[in-house]
């Protein structure tokens, strides 16, 4: 199964027999200091027919402390959420955000976690979208999914510390916060020792969209992927390193995610860090 579909793809769908449930997981990250994105005002001004709104900090997080920014959020208020929004295991779904891809990405990873068998991205997101938005809220059926944690594979910070050192560890985040340059948001810049800079915003394209399958597997190659490499991805919050997890799909690299990640390693002063360019 694809992980991704386009616009063109998805128009065709929804209008087939068996279309997808839409679900519109619009956010961004929100800087200290700054007012906070509110995904449900962009939401209303217009989103795909159909669409639900999902909201990432409270449905598809738990709140944030000592597990980091975006812990992973219960199973229970995680599958209320989905059968609100109309998710049943039998049935497709499609999510998309603002275009950047992270917040769809982190509904993705969580769907397929929990056992959804299909499910898919928009490529792109809603800018690639070229049909007429709609600003009606729907009331979709209740769906009948719940959530079954544990069908891909999820890394803790001793499981990532080990994928470092026998395997390969991609850090999705910015280059200048893993050589510990700037830090914005968490106590201490740097990344975990042995893991590999690769920031995700080099999966794609300016349009947003992910380079072709055969661009990003000679990507992932020259950072350290082998056919027999266990691989794994953290970054700021789990949302980001979802959407790097995302690109390895496309290239057809599985990987595991690190929830936690690193607002969650460095928020542990026992934690070894390491500073510049060199993984170690």
């Amino acid at each position: 199964m694809n992980a991704i579909i386009s616009a063109p793809e998805l128009v065709n769908e929804l209008a087939g027999s068996r279309p997808p449930v839409l679900l519109d997981i619009r956010w961004q990250l929100s800087m200290p200091g700054a007012a906070p994105f509110d995904g449900r005002v962009a939401y209303a001004a217009g989103h795909l027919p159909g669409a639900v709104f999902v909201d990432l900090d409270r449905e598809l997080a738990s709140a944030s402390g000592a597990g980091g920014r975006h812990p992973l959020p219960d199973p229970e208020v995680f599958g209320t959420a989905m059968r609100r929004a109309g998710v049943s295991s039998g049935v497709p779904v499609v999510v998309y955000d603002g275009g950047q891809g992270w917040a769809a990405a982190r509904a993705w990873w969580l769907l397929r976690w929990t056992g959804h068998p299909d499910v898919r991205v928009l490529d792109g997101g809603l800018p690639s979208w070229e049909g007429a938005l709609d600003t009606d809220v729907p009331a979709p059926a209740e769906g009948d999914f719940t959530p079954v944690p544990g069908a891909v594979e999820l890394l803790d910070a001793d499981g990532a510390a080990a994928l470092a050192r026998s395997g390969l560890l991609l850090d999705a985040r910015a280059g200048e916060r893993y050589r510990g340059e700037v830090e914005p948001i968490d106590r201490v810049g740097g990344h975990i020792p042995g893991a590999v800079s690769a920031p995700t915003n080099e999966n794609v394209g300016p349009d947003g969209r992910f380079l072709p399958p055969a661009e990003l597997t000679a990507r992932f190659k020259t950072l350290g992927t082998t056919d027999t490499t266990a691989v794994g991805v953290y970054c700021g919050s789990g949302v980001s390193g979802a959407h790097e997890v995302l690109a390895l799909a496309v290239a057809g690299i599985p990987a595991a995610l690190y929830a936690g990640s690193w607002s969650e390693w460095s928020s542990d002063p026992t934690r070894p860090v390491a500073v510049g360019p060199d993984p170690q």
